[in-house]
């Protein structure tokens, strides 16, 4: 009996090891689907990171790190109640990987901002040296339960008070997230002294979101890093290594 156990006890410690999965692709952050853009390309910012929500079922951090992967934004909530299934494991890995990171939460016009927000702030933890929040605002048309597309000045006033409610506990101002179409429907560029990371991967943000000035940019939905599967959105950090500090001492959460 005693053997038995003792087998039983070490079928158990080999299947809770987790060992490294085994190398798979180049060492390097890749696309499989590049762009040409105009002036300035992506890939010369010092700088890049990526975001992960749950179709990233997996994510070696550590080689993402070791390849360049600076930051990371991993979509936490939607919504006043659905959260992210690869939320908390992306969070605790990235850290772990010693990866700048942050959460954002994916706007849902059928429910209150100050829903929303309690909901983000009960999900995230208030980690000390993460990135400052982020709402990501964009249109959604595969929502099987919302339609609702309010005029400008009601979007833009949703998006207010779901920031004021998140700054006040986090401690940072959020950064809004958006795509060209919701940008320019919305007047976005109403929203000063706020950092915002941008979708274009198309054109260079100067054609895309002519005046606005930004903070990030992802610039592809192709990307690739060693060792995990399907594609991955790219972005870039708009500055040099030493901006990056700069700006990390600034506006991480204390």
């Amino acid at each position: 009996m005693l053997i038995r156990i003792l087998f039983f006890s070490l079928l158990l410690v080999a299947a809770c090891t987790r060992t490294p999965a085994p190398f798979s692709g180049p060492m390097v952050i890749g696309d499989t689907d590049p762009v040409k853009f105009s002036g300035r390309q992506p890939t010369t910012f010092p700088v890049r990171g990526m975001d992960a929500a749950r179709f990233q079922t997996f994510v070696d951090w550590e080689r993402a790190k070791s390849v360049g992967i600076e930051f990371a934004f991993l979509k936490a909530t939607e919504g006043g109640d659905l959260k992210d299934i690869q939320f908390d494991d992306h969070w605790r890995q990235a850290g772990r990987a010693g990866i700048k990171r942050g959460a954002y939460h994916f706007y849902y016009f059928c429910t209150t901002p100050e829903v929303q927000a309690q909901f983000f702030i009960d999900t995230v933890p208030r980690t000390p040296g993460s990135l400052p929040p982020v709402l990501d605002m964009e249109w959604n048309p595969f929502s099987p339960s919302c339609k609702r597309r309010p005029d400008a000045a009601t979007v833009r006033n949703e998006m207010q008070r779901w920031m004021d409610i998140v700054t006040a506990h986090f401690g940072q101002t959020p950064i809004i997230y958006t795509t060209p179409r919701f940008y320019r429907e919305n007047g976005l560029s109403a929203f000063k002294g706020v950092d915002f990371w941008l979708r274009t991967t198309a054109k260079a943000p100067r054609e895309t979101f002519p005046g606005q000035p930004w903070r990030f940019w992802q610039y592809t939905a192709t990307g690739t890093l060693p060792n995990t599967p399907g594609p991955v959105d790219i972005n870039a950090f708009n500055g040099t290594a030493e901006a990056w500090e700069v700006w990390l001492q600034q506006r991480t959460i204390r």
